[in-house]
């Protein structure tokens, strides 16, 4: 197990990091400030394309898209890709200039894998050139979404159309002004097998019957401009066309969409992470309480301390997955991926939690990211499945490993 990253992945840290030093955090607060005003909601900070015009040009651009997928890739592994997709998380909206962006690169990963050619040039292409966003509908508000065969929302096929009906809610990227395509999950079989009832369907957001009922918030968080989405599908006709890989295929594609999924969010949890310990080593130098710098109270060491650890043990652990990933494929490891997403989440809570208490009043306001990384840690440990059900499974896993056969 070797994870010592490849000169090219170097070279692409190096120059990540100069872009992120010289056009990312020097206009950080003021996006943040931006997407948290309700008077500009919903639209785009206006520097944002430039911003992407920028990352094209210095090679930056899609990185997130595995070798496998041929030309559509630049042609990094998930192991190469982990050092910049933390580095993109120390900034929760920079993954957008880089066209890394959840839900983004979960359905460009779909389409690159199982579109067809013509759904490829529909959708894929003006994604990946970052033209249009995208959103992903898959949990409902009246079943436990948890188990995905709960779904209920219907796509029954009529004549040379679809027809789908169903509400679905917390439907990532639903919100964004630039959305125009949707990857639904509903039940085309009602009646088959449980794990074949279900299918997947693009949904352009303009067809008729696509009703945006009201934006989801997340502790008070809008997320804008992406956002969550209550969205009801009322009678919405698509092209029988634009169904993805056939009818009974919807859950061998989600697990072939949330495996990298889930791993990028855990990459980008230990770049909050990190910033996060950084912060507080930093704040502990600076502050002075009771005629004691922070950093002479060993409290604070320990904190400081077990923030490191922590760190460095989650990022270790996601790596080991990313590698598993890349030499044996997402089902093989699909255990590591399940590992990392339960540690990484709950890692990413105590240390920014710590981080929060060493700054005090400071660190649950607006002038630290430290408030919106804590709702973000907190929101992925429901997201992509709840710690619940990747427990379940692992342990699930690990028994049949181990114990003896009757």
């Amino acid at each position: 197990m070797n994870f010592e990253y490849s000169d090219k992945s170097k070279e692409l840290q190096a120059k990540l990091k100069a872009f992120m030093e010289e056009h990312i955090l020097p206009v950080e607060q003021e996006v943040y400030e931006f997407n948290a005003n309700p008077e500009t909601y919903w639209k785009h900070w206006p520097g944002m394309d430039a911003l992407k015009q920028k990352a094209k040009e210095a090679g930056l651009w899609n990185l997130f898209l595995p070798k496998s997928y041929g030309d559509l890739s630049p042609g990094l592994t998930n192991l190469e890709y982990a050092s910049l997709a933390e580095i993109m998380g120390r900034v929760l909206w920079s993954s957008e200039v880089f066209n890394c962006s959840a839900p983004d690169t979960g359905n460009m990963e779909v389409l690159a894998k199982y579109g067809t050619k013509s759904q490829q040039k529909r959708w894929l292409e003006p994604l990946m050139n970052g033209d249009i966003r995208s959103a992903f509908l898959m949990t409902e508000p009246e079943v436990a979404s948890s188990d995905a065969t709960n779904i209920e929302t219907s796509i029954k096929l009529d004549g040379d159309h679809y027809v789908i009906n169903g509400r679905k809610w917390w439907s990532s990227g639903g919100m964004n002004p630039a959305c125009e395509i949707a990857i639904v999950m509903g039940k085309t079989d009602f009646d088959a097998s449980r794990h074949k009832q279900q299918s997947m369907i693009l949904v352009p957001m303009d067809s008729p019957g696509v009703n945006i009922i009201r934006p989801l918030s997340v502790f008070g968080f809008y997320d804008s401009p992406e956002g969550h989405a209550e969205i009801v599908l009322d009678n919405v006709r698509v092209p029988k066309e634009n169904l993805l890989l056939g009818e009974g295929r919807g859950f061998e594609i989600a697990q072939g969409r949330l495996g990298p999924g889930r791993i990028h969010h855990c990459m980008r949890l230990c770049g909050m992470a990190q910033r996060s310990l950084e912060l507080m080593s930093k704040r502990a130098a600076e502050r002075i309480a009771f005629g004691k710098t922070f950093m002479d109270f060993s409290s604070i060491r320990q904190e400081i301390a077990q923030s490191k650890c922590d760190v460095e043990q989650a990022r270790l652990l996601t790596l080991s997955a990313a590698d598993k990933m890349d030499k044996t494929g997402n089902k093989d490891a699909k255990d590591l991926i399940a590992m990392i997403k339960i540690v990484a989440p709950n890692m990413a809570l105590k240390v920014i939690d710590r981080a929060i208490q060493i700054h005090g009043g400071k660190g649950v306001g607006p002038d630290t990211p430290l408030a919106h990384y804590f709702v973000a840690a907190r929101m992925l440990r429901l997201a992509d499945g709840p710690d619940e059900v990747h427990m379940y499974q692992l342990g699930k896993s690990v028994i049949k490993q181990y114990a003896s056969p009757k």
